[in-house]
């Protein structure tokens, strides 16, 4: 893992995805208040917490069982965030989730709590709720929401 010595408040962050929550699901979008889907909050988040997005994102399928020998989500969150061992996940990153045993991360969530996450979730939404042992084993990677020249 690399080192990173700039990373964002922790509490900046939560706050941030909290305006976030009751934003109505919406598939490839980014807009608070307006819709978003997982990897559209997250990017509502970096945008103001960290500043413009450093790329564009390409369409994505919303397939959760999606396999396939790239973790795709994974990859492009590393070329902008340090990457932390699940273990060091605290409130404040963002976590990736694997929902499917042999599926590719594809699901996205901030955590508030070390047992409460904020997600946006297919038809509630963005909600805060408890990260459950079911929720928690689906973990795949975990991220520091910093500045990209920081990393």
């Amino acid at each position: 893992m690399r080192r990173h010595p700039t990373v964002a408040d922790p509490a900046r962050v939560i706050a941030t995805a909290r305006s976030w929550l009751g934003t109505p699901y919406h598939d490839q979008a980014s807009l608070r208040g307006v819709g978003c889907d997982c990897l559209g909050l997250a990017r509502g988040v970096w945008r103001e917490v960290v500043g413009g997005e450093p790329f564009p994102i390409p369409p994505y399928s919303r397939d959760w069982g999606e396999t396939g020998p790239r973790e795709v989500l994974a990859e492009g969150a590393r070329a902008m965030m340090p990457e932390i061992a699940l273990s060091d996940a605290s409130p404040g990153a963002l976590i990736l989730f694997r929902m499917a045993p042999r599926a590719i991360a594809k699901h996205v969530g901030v955590l508030t709590a070390h047992n409460g996450f904020i997600h946006s979730y297919e038809r509630l939404g963005v909600v805060e709720e408890i990260l459950t042992p079911a929720w928690r084993r689906r973990i795949a990677f975990a991220f520091l929401f910093s500045p990209s020249d920081s990393i």
